[in-house]
Protein backbone atom coordinates (compact mmCIF):
# COMPACT_ATOMS: atom_id res chain seq x y z
CA UNK A 1 0.00 0.00 0.00
CA UNK A 2 1.18 3.70 -0.81
CA UNK A 3 2.19 6.01 2.06
CA UNK A 4 -0.57 8.57 1.76
CA UNK A 5 1.85 10.97 2.22
CA UNK A 6 3.81 10.44 -0.93
CA UNK A 7 0.07 10.85 -3.08
CA UNK A 8 0.46 13.09 -5.16
CA UNK A 9 -3.19 14.55 -6.53
CA UNK A 10 -3.82 15.93 -9.71
CA UNK A 11 -5.61 19.23 -9.56
CA UNK A 12 -5.89 19.84 -13.12
CA UNK A 13 -7.48 16.89 -13.36
CA UNK A 14 -9.69 16.96 -10.44
CA UNK A 15 -10.68 20.65 -10.89
CA UNK A 16 -11.89 19.77 -14.61
CA UNK A 17 -13.99 16.98 -14.28
CA UNK A 18 -15.88 18.25 -10.97
CA UNK A 19 -15.80 21.48 -12.69
CA UNK A 20 -17.49 20.12 -15.97
CA UNK A 21 -20.21 18.12 -13.47
CA UNK A 22 -21.16 21.20 -11.44
CA UNK A 23 -21.47 22.99 -14.63
CA UNK A 24 -23.82 20.93 -16.20
CA UNK A 25 -25.63 20.65 -12.69
CA UNK A 26 -25.84 24.33 -12.56
CA UNK A 27 -27.15 24.60 -16.30
CA UNK A 28 -29.38 21.68 -15.53
CA UNK A 29 -30.93 23.52 -12.27
CA UNK A 30 -31.20 26.81 -14.38
CA UNK A 31 -32.85 26.23 -17.42
CA UNK A 32 -33.14 22.28 -17.73
CA UNK A 33 -34.71 23.18 -21.50
CA UNK A 34 -32.24 24.53 -22.49
CA UNK A 35 -29.85 22.03 -21.05
CA UNK A 36 -31.77 19.15 -22.69
CA UNK A 37 -31.81 20.79 -26.17
CA UNK A 38 -28.32 21.73 -26.01
CA UNK A 39 -27.35 18.25 -25.08
CA UNK A 40 -30.26 16.57 -27.40
CA UNK A 41 -28.12 18.17 -30.28
CA UNK A 42 -24.61 16.93 -29.35
CA UNK A 43 -26.19 13.43 -28.34
CA UNK A 44 -27.35 13.32 -32.52
CA UNK A 45 -23.95 14.61 -33.73
CA UNK A 46 -22.58 11.85 -31.65
CA UNK A 47 -24.77 9.26 -32.55
CA UNK A 48 -24.73 10.35 -36.20
CA UNK A 49 -20.69 10.97 -37.38
CA UNK A 50 -19.38 8.36 -34.07
CA UNK A 51 -22.34 5.50 -34.03
CA UNK A 52 -20.46 3.33 -36.74
CA UNK A 53 -17.13 4.25 -35.08
CA UNK A 54 -18.25 2.73 -31.63
CA UNK A 55 -19.82 -0.74 -33.75
CA UNK A 56 -16.67 -1.54 -35.09
CA UNK A 57 -14.95 -0.46 -32.49
CA UNK A 58 -16.56 -2.66 -29.98
CA UNK A 59 -16.97 -5.77 -32.48
CA UNK A 60 -12.77 -5.24 -32.62
CA UNK A 61 -12.19 -5.31 -29.21
CA UNK A 62 -14.27 -8.27 -28.61
CA UNK A 63 -12.66 -10.13 -32.14
CA UNK A 64 -9.38 -9.31 -30.75
CA UNK A 65 -9.40 -10.16 -27.05
CA UNK A 66 -10.61 -13.83 -27.58
CA UNK A 67 -7.87 -14.16 -30.59
CA UNK A 68 -5.27 -12.95 -28.23
CA UNK A 69 -6.57 -15.59 -25.55
CA UNK A 70 -6.16 -18.73 -27.91
CA UNK A 71 -2.53 -17.42 -28.62
CA UNK A 72 0.35 -18.67 -26.42
CA UNK A 73 0.04 -15.22 -25.17
CA UNK A 74 -2.76 -15.97 -23.06
CA UNK A 75 -0.99 -17.82 -20.71
CA UNK A 76 1.02 -14.43 -19.77
CA UNK A 77 0.22 -13.53 -16.30
CA UNK A 78 -0.23 -10.02 -15.78
CA UNK A 79 -0.02 -7.30 -12.46
CA UNK A 80 3.58 -8.78 -11.46
CA UNK A 81 2.26 -11.16 -9.14
CA UNK A 82 2.91 -15.08 -8.96
CA UNK A 83 -0.66 -16.03 -7.82
CA UNK A 84 -3.93 -13.57 -8.12
CA UNK A 85 -4.79 -11.72 -5.30
CA UNK A 86 -8.22 -12.53 -4.77
CA UNK A 87 -10.82 -15.85 -5.38
CA UNK A 88 -12.39 -16.20 -8.51
CA UNK A 89 -15.52 -16.26 -7.16
CA UNK A 90 -15.01 -13.01 -5.02
CA UNK A 91 -13.18 -11.31 -8.69
CA UNK A 92 -15.42 -12.56 -11.14
CA UNK A 93 -18.71 -11.20 -7.98
CA UNK A 94 -16.96 -7.82 -8.07
CA UNK A 95 -16.52 -7.79 -12.04
CA UNK A 96 -20.54 -8.73 -12.43
CA UNK A 97 -21.90 -7.00 -10.33
CA UNK A 98 -19.95 -3.23 -10.70
CA UNK A 99 -21.20 -3.40 -14.50
CA UNK A 100 -24.79 -4.31 -14.52
CA UNK A 101 -25.54 -1.71 -12.21
CA UNK A 102 -29.77 -0.78 -11.28
CA UNK A 103 -29.77 -0.86 -14.71
CA UNK A 104 -29.22 -4.72 -14.82
CA UNK A 105 -32.43 -5.10 -13.24
CA UNK A 106 -34.62 -2.89 -14.42
CA UNK A 107 -33.33 -3.00 -18.12
CA UNK A 108 -33.46 -6.70 -17.98
CA UNK A 109 -37.12 -6.52 -17.43
CA UNK A 110 -38.17 -3.89 -19.81
CA UNK A 111 -35.68 -4.35 -22.62
CA UNK A 112 -36.96 -7.92 -23.88
CA UNK A 113 -40.49 -6.33 -23.72
CA UNK A 114 -39.71 -3.63 -25.49
CA UNK A 115 -38.56 -5.35 -28.23
CA UNK A 116 -41.56 -8.13 -28.21
CA UNK A 117 -43.88 -5.30 -28.52
CA UNK A 118 -42.17 -3.16 -31.23
CA UNK A 119 -39.62 -5.90 -32.95
CA UNK A 120 -36.59 -4.24 -33.42
CA UNK A 121 -36.00 -3.73 -37.38
CA UNK A 122 -32.60 -5.64 -37.96
CA UNK A 123 -34.51 -9.05 -37.94
CA UNK A 124 -37.15 -7.40 -40.82
CA UNK A 125 -41.04 -7.79 -40.39
CA UNK A 126 -42.12 -9.69 -37.60
CA UNK A 127 -45.59 -9.47 -36.09
CA UNK A 128 -45.19 -7.58 -32.48
CA UNK A 129 -46.68 -9.71 -29.10
CA UNK A 130 -46.37 -13.03 -30.88
CA UNK A 131 -44.34 -16.02 -30.18
CA UNK A 132 -42.72 -15.59 -33.41
CA UNK A 133 -41.19 -11.66 -31.56
CA UNK A 134 -39.84 -13.90 -28.77
CA UNK A 135 -36.46 -14.97 -29.90
CA UNK A 136 -35.67 -11.84 -32.06
CA UNK A 137 -36.53 -9.61 -28.28
CA UNK A 138 -34.43 -11.75 -26.58
CA UNK A 139 -31.05 -11.80 -28.76
CA UNK A 140 -31.58 -7.99 -29.46
CA UNK A 141 -30.79 -7.94 -25.84
CA UNK A 142 -28.42 -10.32 -25.40
CA UNK A 143 -26.44 -7.85 -28.48
CA UNK A 144 -26.66 -4.68 -26.23
CA UNK A 145 -25.46 -6.42 -22.93
CA UNK A 146 -23.66 -9.02 -23.96
CA UNK A 147 -20.27 -9.86 -25.53
CA UNK A 148 -19.69 -6.52 -27.54
CA UNK A 149 -20.77 -4.30 -23.95
CA UNK A 150 -18.68 -6.45 -21.69
CA UNK A 151 -15.05 -6.79 -23.99
CA UNK A 152 -15.15 -2.69 -24.21
CA UNK A 153 -15.02 -2.50 -20.40
CA UNK A 154 -11.54 -4.44 -19.79
CA UNK A 155 -10.90 -6.85 -21.99
CA UNK A 156 -8.76 -5.55 -23.91
CA UNK A 157 -8.56 -2.07 -22.09
CA UNK A 158 -6.88 -3.71 -18.79
CA UNK A 159 -3.89 -5.11 -20.38
CA UNK A 160 -1.73 -1.77 -20.90
CA UNK A 161 -2.59 -0.71 -17.84
CA UNK A 162 -1.65 -3.17 -15.73
CA UNK A 163 1.66 -2.99 -17.56
CA UNK A 164 2.25 0.08 -17.89
CA UNK A 165 1.72 0.16 -14.01
CA UNK A 166 2.38 -2.92 -12.20
CA UNK A 167 5.63 -3.68 -14.48
CA UNK A 168 6.67 -0.29 -15.23
CA UNK A 169 6.12 2.08 -12.41
CA UNK A 170 3.77 4.11 -14.28
CA UNK A 171 0.20 5.97 -12.46
CA UNK A 172 -2.83 4.17 -12.73
CA UNK A 173 -4.39 6.64 -15.20
CA UNK A 174 -6.24 6.59 -17.74
CA UNK A 175 -3.95 8.43 -19.69
CA UNK A 176 -1.95 5.25 -19.65
CA UNK A 177 -4.38 4.53 -22.98
CA UNK A 178 -2.31 6.95 -24.78
CA UNK A 179 1.76 6.29 -22.79
CA UNK A 180 2.85 3.33 -25.96
CA UNK A 181 1.73 6.37 -28.43
CA UNK A 182 3.12 9.30 -26.74
CA UNK A 183 5.52 8.10 -24.47
CA UNK A 184 6.43 9.79 -21.36
CA UNK A 185 4.76 12.96 -22.16
CA UNK A 186 1.32 12.24 -22.16
CA UNK A 187 1.77 11.66 -18.26
CA UNK A 188 2.85 15.63 -17.52
CA UNK A 189 0.85 17.07 -20.30
CA UNK A 190 -2.80 18.83 -21.06
CA UNK A 191 -2.73 16.04 -23.77
CA UNK A 192 -2.67 13.21 -20.11
CA UNK A 193 -4.91 15.60 -18.38
CA UNK A 194 -7.62 15.67 -21.07
CA UNK A 195 -8.05 12.37 -21.03
CA UNK A 196 -7.88 11.55 -17.11
CA UNK A 197 -10.70 14.36 -17.19
CA UNK A 198 -13.42 12.90 -19.79
CA UNK A 199 -12.74 9.42 -18.61
CA UNK A 200 -13.83 10.69 -15.34
CA UNK A 201 -16.63 13.28 -16.53
CA UNK A 202 -18.08 10.06 -19.19
CA UNK A 203 -18.10 7.64 -15.78
CA UNK A 204 -19.55 10.20 -13.36
CA UNK A 205 -22.11 10.94 -16.07
CA UNK A 206 -23.12 7.13 -16.53
CA UNK A 207 -23.24 6.68 -12.93
CA UNK A 208 -25.08 9.64 -11.59
CA UNK A 209 -27.96 8.68 -14.41
CA UNK A 210 -28.53 5.39 -12.61
CA UNK A 211 -28.42 7.00 -9.59
CA UNK A 212 -30.82 9.18 -10.08
CA UNK A 213 -33.06 6.82 -11.79
CA UNK A 214 -33.22 4.81 -9.05
CA UNK A 215 -34.34 7.34 -6.92
CA UNK A 216 -37.21 8.14 -9.24
CA UNK A 217 -37.81 4.54 -9.97
CA UNK A 218 -37.56 2.84 -6.50
CA UNK A 219 -39.96 5.60 -5.37
CA UNK A 220 -42.46 5.08 -7.72
CA UNK A 221 -42.04 1.27 -6.96
CA UNK A 222 -42.45 1.58 -3.87
CA UNK A 223 -45.48 4.17 -4.02
CA UNK A 224 -47.26 1.34 -5.82
CA UNK A 225 -46.28 -1.95 -3.70
CA UNK A 226 -46.39 -0.25 -0.27
CA UNK A 227 -48.20 3.50 -0.51
CA UNK A 228 -45.55 5.50 0.41
CA UNK A 229 -45.97 8.84 -1.31
CA UNK A 230 -43.88 9.11 -4.75
CA UNK A 231 -42.46 12.97 -3.50
CA UNK A 232 -38.95 13.84 -4.09
CA UNK A 233 -38.28 13.82 -0.57
CA UNK A 234 -38.94 9.84 -0.68
CA UNK A 235 -36.31 9.97 -3.99
CA UNK A 236 -34.20 12.56 -1.97
CA UNK A 237 -34.04 9.68 1.04
CA UNK A 238 -33.54 6.93 -1.32
CA UNK A 239 -30.63 8.51 -3.06
CA UNK A 240 -29.13 9.57 0.40
CA UNK A 241 -29.19 5.87 1.31
CA UNK A 242 -27.61 4.43 -1.50
CA UNK A 243 -25.13 6.93 -1.40
CA UNK A 244 -24.26 6.46 1.82
CA UNK A 245 -24.19 2.97 1.46
CA UNK A 246 -21.53 2.88 -1.42
CA UNK A 247 -19.81 6.14 -0.61
CA UNK A 248 -18.58 3.62 3.16
CA UNK A 249 -18.04 0.46 0.78
CA UNK A 250 -16.12 2.70 -1.71
CA UNK A 251 -13.82 4.35 1.62
CA UNK A 252 -13.51 0.36 3.14
CA UNK A 253 -12.35 -0.64 -0.14
CA UNK A 254 -11.96 -3.17 -2.78
CA UNK A 255 -11.19 -6.82 -0.26
CA UNK A 256 -13.82 -5.45 2.23
CA UNK A 257 -17.24 -3.25 1.18
CA UNK A 258 -16.81 -3.68 -2.34
CA UNK A 259 -16.06 -7.53 -2.55
CA UNK A 260 -19.01 -8.08 0.68
CA UNK A 261 -21.19 -5.75 -1.40
CA UNK A 262 -20.51 -7.77 -4.93
CA UNK A 263 -20.69 -11.04 -2.78
CA UNK A 264 -24.11 -10.44 -1.49
CA UNK A 265 -25.38 -9.28 -4.51
CA UNK A 266 -24.67 -12.60 -6.13
CA UNK A 267 -26.20 -14.75 -3.51
CA UNK A 268 -29.41 -12.74 -3.98
CA UNK A 269 -29.53 -12.73 -7.83
CA UNK A 270 -28.79 -16.60 -7.41
CA UNK A 271 -31.95 -16.80 -5.33
CA UNK A 272 -34.28 -14.74 -7.39
CA UNK A 273 -33.07 -16.95 -10.49
CA UNK A 274 -33.53 -19.62 -8.95
CA UNK A 275 -37.31 -19.17 -7.31
CA UNK A 276 -38.00 -18.00 -11.07
CA UNK A 277 -37.08 -21.35 -12.50
CA UNK A 278 -38.98 -23.19 -9.94
CA UNK A 279 -41.92 -21.41 -8.92
CA UNK A 280 -42.11 -19.08 -12.32
CA UNK A 281 -42.28 -20.10 -16.20
CA UNK A 282 -38.79 -22.21 -15.58
CA UNK A 283 -39.16 -23.92 -19.15
CA UNK A 284 -39.97 -21.10 -21.33
CA UNK A 285 -37.13 -19.12 -19.69
CA UNK A 286 -34.78 -21.89 -20.66
CA UNK A 287 -36.13 -21.88 -24.00
CA UNK A 288 -36.24 -18.51 -24.78
CA UNK A 289 -32.68 -18.29 -23.35
CA UNK A 290 -31.31 -21.00 -25.65
CA UNK A 291 -33.33 -20.53 -28.78
CA UNK A 292 -32.41 -16.45 -28.91
CA UNK A 293 -28.65 -17.35 -27.89
CA UNK A 294 -28.59 -19.21 -31.25
CA UNK A 295 -30.21 -16.46 -33.38
CA UNK A 296 -27.77 -14.28 -31.91
CA UNK A 297 -24.73 -16.15 -32.79
CA UNK A 298 -26.68 -16.57 -36.36
CA UNK A 299 -27.35 -13.26 -36.86
CA UNK A 300 -24.01 -11.86 -34.90
CA UNK A 301 -22.29 -9.75 -37.51
CA UNK A 302 -25.27 -8.50 -38.95
CA UNK A 303 -26.89 -7.78 -35.59
CA UNK A 304 -23.33 -5.78 -34.54
CA UNK A 305 -23.19 -3.83 -37.84
CA UNK A 306 -26.26 -3.13 -38.18
CA UNK A 307 -27.11 0.27 -39.81
CA UNK A 308 -30.30 0.18 -42.44
CA UNK A 309 -32.26 2.22 -39.48
CA UNK A 310 -29.89 4.76 -38.01
CA UNK A 311 -32.53 6.43 -35.81
CA UNK A 312 -33.65 3.13 -34.75
CA UNK A 313 -29.86 2.73 -33.36
CA UNK A 314 -29.09 5.97 -32.10
CA UNK A 315 -31.79 5.34 -29.42
CA UNK A 316 -31.20 1.21 -28.84
CA UNK A 317 -27.56 0.27 -29.77
CA UNK A 318 -25.38 2.86 -30.12
CA UNK A 319 -26.80 4.81 -26.78
CA UNK A 320 -26.02 1.49 -24.86
CA UNK A 321 -22.23 1.41 -26.67
CA UNK A 322 -22.08 5.36 -26.27
CA UNK A 323 -23.00 4.27 -22.50
CA UNK A 324 -20.64 1.62 -22.05
CA UNK A 325 -17.54 3.06 -23.77
CA UNK A 326 -18.31 5.37 -20.83
CA UNK A 327 -17.72 3.40 -18.45
CA UNK A 328 -14.55 2.02 -20.44
CA UNK A 329 -11.75 3.69 -18.47
CA UNK A 330 -12.97 3.46 -15.18
CA UNK A 331 -13.99 -0.19 -15.60
CA UNK A 332 -10.61 -1.03 -17.27
CA UNK A 333 -9.09 0.43 -14.05
CA UNK A 334 -11.27 -1.65 -11.79
CA UNK A 335 -10.19 -4.92 -13.40
CA UNK A 336 -6.86 -3.60 -13.56
CA UNK A 337 -6.79 -3.24 -9.95
CA UNK A 338 -8.28 -6.62 -8.83
CA UNK A 339 -7.29 -9.15 -11.14
CA UNK A 340 -2.94 -8.90 -10.52
CA UNK A 341 -1.44 -12.34 -10.98
CA UNK A 342 -4.57 -13.46 -13.41
CA UNK A 343 -3.25 -14.52 -16.65
CA UNK A 344 -4.26 -12.84 -19.97
CA UNK A 345 -6.78 -15.91 -20.81
CA UNK A 346 -8.16 -16.10 -17.11
CA UNK A 347 -9.25 -11.94 -18.01
CA UNK A 348 -10.21 -12.35 -20.89
CA UNK A 349 -12.53 -15.62 -20.40
CA UNK A 350 -14.36 -14.04 -17.66
CA UNK A 351 -14.71 -10.91 -19.05
CA UNK A 352 -15.63 -11.21 -22.75
CA UNK A 353 -17.23 -14.88 -22.19
CA UNK A 354 -18.49 -16.11 -19.10
CA UNK A 355 -20.05 -12.71 -18.11
CA UNK A 356 -22.38 -12.09 -21.07
CA UNK A 357 -23.15 -15.40 -20.77
CA UNK A 358 -24.45 -14.63 -17.20
CA UNK A 359 -26.21 -11.54 -17.93
CA UNK A 360 -28.09 -12.98 -21.36
CA UNK A 361 -29.14 -15.81 -18.85
CA UNK A 362 -30.25 -12.80 -16.19
CA UNK A 363 -31.67 -11.05 -18.91
CA UNK A 364 -33.83 -14.66 -20.00
CA UNK A 365 -34.76 -14.92 -16.04
CA UNK A 366 -36.73 -11.20 -15.93
CA UNK A 367 -37.44 -10.31 -19.34
CA UNK A 368 -38.22 -13.98 -20.34
CA UNK A 369 -40.61 -14.09 -17.59
CA UNK A 370 -41.79 -10.39 -18.74
CA UNK A 371 -42.85 -12.09 -22.32
CA UNK A 372 -44.03 -15.39 -21.24
CA UNK A 373 -47.04 -13.33 -18.86
CA UNK A 374 -47.85 -11.34 -21.49
CA UNK A 375 -48.17 -13.75 -23.74
CA UNK A 376 -50.45 -15.88 -21.62
CA UNK A 377 -52.47 -12.67 -20.56
CA UNK A 378 -51.60 -9.28 -22.98
CA UNK A 379 -51.93 -6.50 -21.20
CA UNK A 380 -50.84 -7.80 -17.93
CA UNK A 381 -46.99 -6.07 -18.32
CA UNK A 382 -47.55 -3.75 -21.24
CA UNK A 383 -49.91 -1.90 -19.81
CA UNK A 384 -47.95 -1.16 -16.86
CA UNK A 385 -44.75 -0.36 -18.69
CA UNK A 386 -46.86 1.98 -21.00
CA UNK A 387 -48.13 4.32 -17.90
CA UNK A 388 -47.11 7.58 -17.50
CA UNK A 389 -46.19 8.12 -20.81
CA UNK A 390 -44.63 5.07 -21.53
CA UNK A 391 -41.27 2.86 -21.14
CA UNK A 392 -41.89 3.13 -17.87
CA UNK A 393 -38.72 0.28 -16.48
CA UNK A 394 -40.56 0.22 -12.67
CA UNK A 395 -43.75 -0.27 -13.57
CA UNK A 396 -42.14 -3.48 -15.61
CA UNK A 397 -40.80 -4.46 -13.27
CA UNK A 398 -43.08 -4.90 -10.80
CA UNK A 399 -46.01 -6.17 -13.04
CA UNK A 400 -43.81 -8.92 -13.54
CA UNK A 401 -42.60 -9.46 -10.01
CA UNK A 402 -46.54 -9.31 -9.24
CA UNK A 403 -47.40 -12.35 -11.32
CA UNK A 404 -44.68 -14.42 -9.39
CA UNK A 405 -45.65 -17.18 -6.69
CA UNK A 406 -45.08 -15.41 -2.84
CA UNK A 407 -45.31 -11.87 -5.04
CA UNK A 408 -45.26 -9.97 -1.38
CA UNK A 409 -41.75 -11.50 -0.66
CA UNK A 410 -40.37 -10.99 -4.48
CA UNK A 411 -41.29 -7.81 -4.73
CA UNK A 412 -39.51 -6.42 -1.74
CA UNK A 413 -36.35 -8.90 -2.65
CA UNK A 414 -36.31 -7.11 -6.25
CA UNK A 415 -35.84 -3.55 -5.10
CA UNK A 416 -33.47 -4.71 -2.73
CA UNK A 417 -31.60 -6.35 -5.46
CA UNK A 418 -32.05 -3.30 -7.58
CA UNK A 419 -30.39 -1.34 -4.57
CA UNK A 420 -27.69 -3.52 -4.08
CA UNK A 421 -26.82 -3.74 -7.88
CA UNK A 422 -26.47 0.28 -8.04
CA UNK A 423 -24.58 0.65 -4.86
CA UNK A 424 -22.31 -2.30 -5.68
CA UNK A 425 -21.40 -0.17 -9.22
CA UNK A 426 -20.92 3.24 -7.30
CA UNK A 427 -18.22 1.85 -4.75
CA UNK A 428 -16.59 0.48 -7.66
CA UNK A 429 -16.57 3.61 -9.80
CA UNK A 430 -15.93 5.69 -6.47
CA UNK A 431 -12.97 3.74 -6.04
CA UNK A 432 -11.49 3.85 -9.59
CA UNK A 433 -12.24 8.08 -10.20
CA UNK A 434 -10.52 8.14 -7.01
CA UNK A 435 -7.49 5.77 -8.53
CA UNK A 436 -7.92 8.15 -10.98
CA UNK A 437 -6.80 11.41 -9.68
CA UNK A 438 -4.03 9.83 -7.44
CA UNK A 439 -2.66 7.29 -9.84
CA UNK A 440 -2.31 4.58 -6.81
CA UNK A 441 -4.01 1.40 -5.96
CA UNK A 442 -5.23 2.74 -2.58
CA UNK A 443 -6.29 6.20 -2.84
CA UNK A 444 -6.98 8.35 0.44
CA UNK A 445 -10.39 7.32 1.66
CA UNK A 446 -11.42 11.07 1.45
CA UNK A 447 -11.02 11.31 -2.04
CA UNK A 448 -13.19 8.02 -2.62
CA UNK A 449 -15.74 9.47 -0.64
CA UNK A 450 -15.75 12.85 -2.49
CA UNK A 451 -16.34 11.25 -5.23
CA UNK A 452 -19.25 9.08 -3.95
CA UNK A 453 -20.74 11.79 -2.17
CA UNK A 454 -20.51 14.07 -5.13
CA UNK A 455 -22.30 11.99 -7.47
CA UNK A 456 -25.04 11.50 -5.15
CA UNK A 457 -25.23 14.82 -5.03
CA UNK A 458 -25.17 15.47 -8.40
CA UNK A 459 -28.59 12.74 -8.87
CA UNK A 460 -30.30 14.30 -5.67
CA UNK A 461 -29.97 17.89 -7.71
CA UNK A 462 -30.96 16.67 -10.85
CA UNK A 463 -33.94 14.84 -9.76
CA UNK A 464 -35.25 17.84 -7.87
CA UNK A 465 -36.25 18.85 -11.28
CA UNK A 466 -38.00 15.74 -11.86
CA UNK A 467 -36.99 13.41 -15.38
CA UNK A 468 -35.80 15.98 -17.17
CA UNK A 469 -32.73 16.70 -15.47
CA UNK A 470 -31.77 13.11 -15.50
CA UNK A 471 -33.07 12.05 -18.84
CA UNK A 472 -30.43 15.20 -20.00
CA UNK A 473 -27.82 13.23 -18.51
CA UNK A 474 -28.52 9.89 -19.74
CA UNK A 475 -28.38 11.93 -23.07
CA UNK A 476 -24.85 13.18 -21.90
CA UNK A 477 -23.41 10.07 -21.36
CA UNK A 478 -23.46 8.80 -25.07
CA UNK A 479 -21.77 12.83 -25.81
CA UNK A 480 -18.89 12.16 -23.01
CA UNK A 481 -18.87 8.47 -25.03
CA UNK A 482 -17.12 10.91 -28.28
CA UNK A 483 -13.64 11.60 -26.64
CA UNK A 484 -13.37 7.84 -24.65
CA UNK A 485 -13.73 6.12 -27.96
CA UNK A 486 -10.85 7.96 -29.19
CA UNK A 487 -9.07 7.15 -26.23
CA UNK A 488 -10.28 3.80 -26.40
CA UNK A 489 -8.48 3.19 -29.93
CA UNK A 490 -5.15 2.13 -29.12
CA UNK A 491 -6.16 -0.36 -27.31
CA UNK A 492 -6.80 -2.76 -30.43
CA UNK A 493 -2.77 -2.70 -30.83
CA UNK A 494 -1.29 -2.29 -27.46
CA UNK A 495 -3.17 -4.64 -25.41
CA UNK A 496 -2.07 -7.60 -27.60
CA UNK A 497 1.37 -5.89 -27.84
CA UNK A 498 2.35 -5.52 -24.12
CA UNK A 499 1.25 -9.35 -24.05
CA UNK A 500 4.30 -10.10 -26.61
CA UNK A 501 6.64 -8.08 -24.66
CA UNK A 502 5.50 -9.72 -21.18
CA UNK A 503 5.70 -13.22 -22.88
CA UNK A 504 9.59 -11.97 -24.39
CA UNK A 505 10.77 -10.52 -20.91
CA UNK A 506 9.73 -13.32 -19.19
CA UNK A 507 11.04 -15.79 -21.36
CA UNK A 508 14.34 -13.66 -21.71
CA UNK A 509 14.66 -14.01 -18.17
CA UNK A 510 14.53 -17.81 -17.82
Amino acid sequence: MENNEKIKIDWPVFGISGGILVLFTAMALIDVDFAKATVNKSFAFSCTYFGAYWQVLLLLTFLIAIGLACTKYGNVRIGNLDKPEMSTFKWISIIMCTLLAGGGVFWSAAEPLAHFLSPPPSFGVIAKGTKEAVAPAMAQGFLHWGFLAWSILGSLAALPLMYYHYHKGLALKPRLFLYPVFGDKVMKNWLGVTADATSLVAVAAGTIGPIGFLGLQLSYALSKTFGIPDTYGTQFVIVAIATAIYAIAACTGIQKGIEKLARFNVFLTIFVIAFTLIAGPGGFIIDAFLGAQGLMFDNFFNLTLYRAETGWLSWWTVFFWGWFLGYGPMMAILVARISRGRSVREIVIAISILAPFITNFWFSVLGGSGIFYELSNPGSVSTAFASDGGFNLPAALMAIVSQFPLSQLMVPVCLVLVLLFLVTTGSGMAFSMAVAVTGVDEPPQWIRAFWAIAMGAVAAALIFMGAGGIGALQSFIVVTAVPVGLLMLPTLYWGPKVCQLLYDENNTDK
